[in-house]
């Protein structure tokens, strides 16, 4: 019973880590400057307003949470694997 909630819990967790550690690396493009940070920049708010439609048509179709979770962490995971290799 307390299994589930405690993968949900431990994915939220991480999900807040591995967010954090993108936003340090999409600060110091930004805080960059010249176009490689306002590439960064513009590129950041667009995944995010498509990362919030997707997750709302999840839960308007009926996923969990955990499924909506599991989607953020995948972008977020890709993002941190693009933005440490340069």
């Amino acid at each position: 019973m307390f299994g589930s909630w405690y993968k949900l819990g431990m994915d939220a967790t991480m999900l807040a880590f591995e967010s954090q550690q993108v936003i340090g690396m999409r600060l110091i493009k930004i805080a960059a400057g010249g176009a490689v940070g306002q590439a960064e920049a513009q590129r950041m708010v667009t995944e995010k307003v498509v990362a919030a439609g997707e997750a709302a048509l999840m839960v308007a179709s009926g996923a969990s949470t955990a499924k909506v979770i599991a989607g953020y962490r995948r972008k977020v995971r890709a993002n941190a694997r693009r933005l440490s290799k340069g």
